[in-house]
């Protein structure tokens, strides 16, 4: 969706829509295959094992796993990403992850794509930060 008094440059010969995919790095594909999909429920949909690459479905986007190079330094390939998630019940929340071993940050009320609405961060096995972003609700 447009929204105009947000666009820089009106003579682009496009418009973006949304955010298809993410790709992240990891270290330990099992693991991060068992937070990914066990934890967060995105289903795997596809797999091109002459790269290591899984793609996981996150709702009409994709999220992209891909072995890291070896050596490469845990965490910090990216600062975080959202996925937006439906109900929001932080005791729930917390309960699911803490049952994973997954420590979850305090809920904030932070702006997304769809507004200011709750979120939480939790980190992945490989020390990337992903933000559990709630609807969006009035002030």
């Amino acid at each position: 969706m447009r929204h105009p008094a947000f666009d820089a440059m009106t003579d682009l010969p496009f418009i973006v829509q949304n955010l298809d995919h993410v790709v992240v790095a990891v270290r330990d594909m099992k693991a991060a295959l068992r937070f990914y999909r066990d934890v967060l429920g995105l289903r795997v949909e596809r797999r091109i094992k002459s790269i290591g690459l899984v793609q996981l479905r996150a709702g009409a986007h994709l999220l992209d796993l891909i072995p890291a190079a070896e050596g490469a330094p845990t965490g910090r390939n990216m600062d975080h990403f959202a996925l937006r998630i439906e109900p929001f019940r932080p005791k729930d929340l917390r309960a699911h992850l803490r049952a994973h071993g997954i420590k979850p940050s305090k809920v904030e009320r932070r702006y997304g794509a769809q507004g200011d609405g709750p979120s939480m961060y939790i980190q992945d096995p490989d020390g990337n930060t992903v933000e559990l972003k709630g609807p969006p609700t009035p002030r």
